[in-house]
Protein backbone atom coordinates (compact mmCIF):
# COMPACT_ATOMS: atom_id res chain seq x y z
CA UNK A 1 0.00 0.00 0.00
CA UNK A 2 1.51 3.15 -0.99
CA UNK A 3 1.57 5.86 2.08
CA UNK A 4 1.40 9.62 2.47
CA UNK A 5 5.09 10.45 2.34
CA UNK A 6 4.49 11.62 6.30
CA UNK A 7 3.66 8.24 6.87
CA UNK A 8 6.50 7.02 5.44
CA UNK A 9 8.90 9.01 7.25
CA UNK A 10 6.97 7.89 10.87
CA UNK A 11 7.08 4.37 10.09
CA UNK A 12 9.82 2.28 12.00
CA UNK A 13 12.80 1.62 10.47
CA UNK A 14 14.59 -2.12 10.69
CA UNK A 15 18.11 -2.64 9.84
CA UNK A 16 21.09 -4.40 10.29
CA UNK A 17 23.24 -3.01 8.53
CA UNK A 18 27.06 -4.47 8.03
CA UNK A 19 29.56 -1.53 8.89
CA UNK A 20 30.33 -0.55 5.81
CA UNK A 21 27.05 0.65 5.48
CA UNK A 22 26.30 2.46 8.11
CA UNK A 23 27.76 6.07 6.76
CA UNK A 24 25.48 5.27 3.41
CA UNK A 25 22.56 4.75 5.95
CA UNK A 26 23.16 7.69 8.09
CA UNK A 27 23.91 10.02 4.71
CA UNK A 28 20.21 8.75 3.68
CA UNK A 29 18.88 9.04 7.09
CA UNK A 30 20.18 12.33 7.34
CA UNK A 31 18.18 13.18 3.77
CA UNK A 32 14.75 11.79 4.87
CA UNK A 33 15.00 14.09 8.26
CA UNK A 34 16.37 17.19 5.80
CA UNK A 35 12.91 16.44 3.43
CA UNK A 36 10.83 16.93 6.45
CA UNK A 37 11.17 19.93 7.64
CA UNK A 38 9.77 20.69 4.05
CA UNK A 39 6.60 18.42 4.90
CA UNK A 40 3.28 20.48 5.92
CA UNK A 41 3.45 20.99 9.58
CA UNK A 42 7.07 21.07 10.25
CA UNK A 43 9.36 23.67 11.58
CA UNK A 44 12.32 24.58 10.22
CA UNK A 45 14.53 21.59 11.90
CA UNK A 46 11.83 19.15 11.29
CA UNK A 47 9.97 18.73 13.99
CA UNK A 48 6.29 18.97 13.69
CA UNK A 49 3.98 21.35 14.74
CA UNK A 50 1.08 20.97 16.77
CA UNK A 51 -1.94 20.02 14.71
CA UNK A 52 -5.31 21.30 15.35
CA UNK A 53 -6.65 18.00 14.11
CA UNK A 54 -7.24 14.45 14.85
CA UNK A 55 -6.56 13.49 11.39
CA UNK A 56 -3.40 13.75 9.64
CA UNK A 57 -2.58 16.98 8.05
CA UNK A 58 -1.64 17.13 4.70
CA UNK A 59 -2.25 20.65 3.19
CA UNK A 60 0.11 21.49 0.76
CA UNK A 61 0.26 17.94 -0.49
CA UNK A 62 1.34 17.57 -4.36
CA UNK A 63 -0.83 14.18 -4.84
CA UNK A 64 -4.78 14.17 -4.71
CA UNK A 65 -4.89 17.20 -6.94
CA UNK A 66 -7.67 16.65 -9.39
CA UNK A 67 -10.25 13.96 -10.17
CA UNK A 68 -12.06 13.55 -13.33
CA UNK A 69 -14.74 10.68 -13.65
CA UNK A 70 -18.32 10.13 -14.22
CA UNK A 71 -21.53 10.53 -12.32
CA UNK A 72 -24.25 7.62 -12.37
CA UNK A 73 -25.51 10.17 -14.91
CA UNK A 74 -22.83 9.97 -17.39
CA UNK A 75 -21.84 13.55 -16.35
CA UNK A 76 -17.89 14.01 -16.06
CA UNK A 77 -17.63 15.57 -12.42
CA UNK A 78 -14.25 17.51 -10.87
CA UNK A 79 -12.85 18.13 -7.79
CA UNK A 80 -13.20 21.69 -8.89
CA UNK A 81 -17.44 22.61 -9.11
CA UNK A 82 -16.98 21.13 -5.49
CA UNK A 83 -15.67 23.84 -3.64
CA UNK A 84 -17.67 26.43 -1.39
CA UNK A 85 -18.17 22.39 0.25
CA UNK A 86 -16.26 20.32 2.46
CA UNK A 87 -15.35 17.05 0.04
CA UNK A 88 -14.39 13.61 1.75
CA UNK A 89 -13.10 11.71 -0.93
CA UNK A 90 -12.96 7.69 -0.50
CA UNK A 91 -12.15 4.90 -3.19
CA UNK A 92 -14.02 1.33 -2.55
CA UNK A 93 -16.57 -0.82 -4.27
CA UNK A 94 -19.83 -1.41 -3.54
CA UNK A 95 -19.92 -5.02 -2.75
CA UNK A 96 -16.82 -4.81 -0.44
CA UNK A 97 -18.21 -6.90 2.82
CA UNK A 98 -16.58 -4.44 5.47
CA UNK A 99 -14.01 -1.29 4.96
CA UNK A 100 -16.36 0.11 2.48
CA UNK A 101 -19.64 0.29 4.74
CA UNK A 102 -18.18 0.79 7.75
CA UNK A 103 -16.52 4.24 6.60
CA UNK A 104 -19.18 5.60 4.49
CA UNK A 105 -21.48 4.69 7.80
CA UNK A 106 -19.24 6.65 9.59
CA UNK A 107 -19.15 9.71 7.43
CA UNK A 108 -22.98 9.87 7.55
CA UNK A 109 -22.42 9.78 10.91
CA UNK A 110 -19.91 12.63 11.32
CA UNK A 111 -22.39 14.72 8.99
CA UNK A 112 -25.14 14.19 11.30
CA UNK A 113 -22.82 15.01 14.14
CA UNK A 114 -22.28 18.75 12.43
CA UNK A 115 -26.06 19.56 12.70
CA UNK A 116 -26.97 22.42 10.73
CA UNK A 117 -23.47 22.87 8.94
CA UNK A 118 -24.15 19.02 8.01
CA UNK A 119 -25.42 20.35 3.94
CA UNK A 120 -21.86 21.48 3.75
CA UNK A 121 -20.60 18.25 3.54
CA UNK A 122 -20.51 16.06 0.59
CA UNK A 123 -19.18 12.45 0.29
CA UNK A 124 -17.39 11.19 -3.13
CA UNK A 125 -17.15 7.87 -3.70
CA UNK A 126 -14.95 6.11 -6.43
CA UNK A 127 -15.24 2.65 -7.52
CA UNK A 128 -12.25 0.73 -7.94
CA UNK A 129 -14.23 -1.72 -9.22
CA UNK A 130 -15.38 -0.60 -13.09
CA UNK A 131 -16.48 -4.46 -13.73
CA UNK A 132 -19.39 -4.74 -11.75
CA UNK A 133 -20.16 -0.86 -9.95
CA UNK A 134 -22.42 -0.02 -13.12
CA UNK A 135 -23.63 3.30 -12.93
CA UNK A 136 -27.19 2.74 -11.68
CA UNK A 137 -25.84 -0.22 -8.51
CA UNK A 138 -23.40 2.69 -7.60
CA UNK A 139 -25.98 5.49 -7.59
CA UNK A 140 -28.43 3.29 -5.34
CA UNK A 141 -24.89 2.20 -3.15
CA UNK A 142 -24.44 5.65 -2.22
CA UNK A 143 -27.69 7.07 -2.28
CA UNK A 144 -28.32 4.46 0.69
CA UNK A 145 -26.24 6.67 3.09
CA UNK A 146 -27.25 10.28 1.53
CA UNK A 147 -28.75 10.86 -1.46
CA UNK A 148 -26.54 13.89 -1.83
CA UNK A 149 -22.94 12.60 -1.99
CA UNK A 150 -21.51 11.35 -5.50
CA UNK A 151 -20.56 8.17 -6.79
CA UNK A 152 -18.09 8.01 -9.63
CA UNK A 153 -16.44 5.50 -12.15
CA UNK A 154 -14.59 5.29 -14.82
CA UNK A 155 -12.95 3.17 -16.99
CA UNK A 156 -10.10 0.31 -16.12
CA UNK A 157 -7.64 3.20 -17.41
CA UNK A 158 -9.65 5.91 -16.01
CA UNK A 159 -9.98 4.29 -12.45
CA UNK A 160 -6.09 3.30 -12.71
CA UNK A 161 -4.77 6.95 -13.18
CA UNK A 162 -7.08 8.51 -10.79
CA UNK A 163 -5.79 6.06 -8.18
CA UNK A 164 -2.06 6.84 -9.36
CA UNK A 165 -3.03 10.44 -8.36
CA UNK A 166 -4.38 9.81 -5.07
CA UNK A 167 -1.92 7.32 -4.46
CA UNK A 168 -4.14 4.66 -3.60
CA UNK A 169 -3.44 1.06 -4.00
CA UNK A 170 -6.30 -1.66 -5.48
CA UNK A 171 -5.97 -5.27 -6.07
CA UNK A 172 -8.39 -8.11 -7.52
CA UNK A 173 -8.46 -10.90 -5.07
CA UNK A 174 -9.67 -13.99 -6.94
CA UNK A 175 -12.64 -15.48 -5.91
CA UNK A 176 -14.31 -19.26 -6.09
CA UNK A 177 -16.03 -17.69 -9.40
CA UNK A 178 -15.18 -15.51 -11.61
CA UNK A 179 -17.18 -12.88 -10.72
CA UNK A 180 -17.12 -13.23 -7.16
CA UNK A 181 -13.80 -11.59 -6.61
CA UNK A 182 -13.05 -8.99 -4.21
CA UNK A 183 -10.86 -5.84 -4.36
CA UNK A 184 -7.96 -5.14 -1.36
CA UNK A 185 -7.86 -1.17 -1.53
CA UNK A 186 -6.24 1.51 0.46
CA UNK A 187 -9.02 2.50 3.36
CA UNK A 188 -7.85 6.29 4.06
CA UNK A 189 -10.15 8.77 3.35
CA UNK A 190 -9.43 12.38 1.63
CA UNK A 191 -10.76 15.72 2.91
CA UNK A 192 -11.02 18.74 0.44
CA UNK A 193 -11.68 22.36 2.51
CA UNK A 194 -14.15 24.59 1.20
CA UNK A 195 -11.20 26.48 -1.12
CA UNK A 196 -10.94 22.98 -3.07
CA UNK A 197 -7.85 22.61 -1.30
CA UNK A 198 -6.37 19.07 -0.04
CA UNK A 199 -6.31 19.51 3.59
CA UNK A 200 -6.83 15.90 5.82
CA UNK A 201 -5.54 12.26 5.02
CA UNK A 202 -8.35 10.41 7.32
CA UNK A 203 -6.95 7.00 8.48
CA UNK A 204 -9.50 4.00 8.39
CA UNK A 205 -11.85 3.37 11.46
CA UNK A 206 -11.71 7.31 12.98
CA UNK A 207 -14.52 7.43 15.18
CA UNK A 208 -16.88 10.01 13.72
CA UNK A 209 -16.88 12.51 16.74
CA UNK A 210 -13.20 12.81 15.77
CA UNK A 211 -13.89 13.23 11.91
CA UNK A 212 -16.84 15.66 12.72
CA UNK A 213 -14.32 17.92 15.15
CA UNK A 214 -12.07 18.08 12.08
CA UNK A 215 -14.53 18.81 9.78
CA UNK A 216 -15.91 22.18 12.19
CA UNK A 217 -12.38 23.10 12.37
CA UNK A 218 -12.00 23.77 8.77
CA UNK A 219 -15.92 25.16 8.28
CA UNK A 220 -14.54 27.66 11.40
CA UNK A 221 -11.70 28.58 9.07
CA UNK A 222 -13.96 29.74 6.16
CA UNK A 223 -15.98 31.63 8.43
Amino acid sequence: MTLPLQDALLAPVVTAAPTADRFRRLWLITGLLAGAALLPGCDRLGAPKASPFKSLDISGATYARELNLRDPDGRRRSLGELKGKLAVVFFGYTQCPDVCPTTLTNLAEAQRLLGADGDKLVGVFVSVDPERDRPELLKSYVGSFNPNWLGLWGTADEVAAAAKEFKVFYRKVPGKTESSYTVDHTAASYVYDTQGRIRLYVRHATPPAELAADLKKLLDEAR
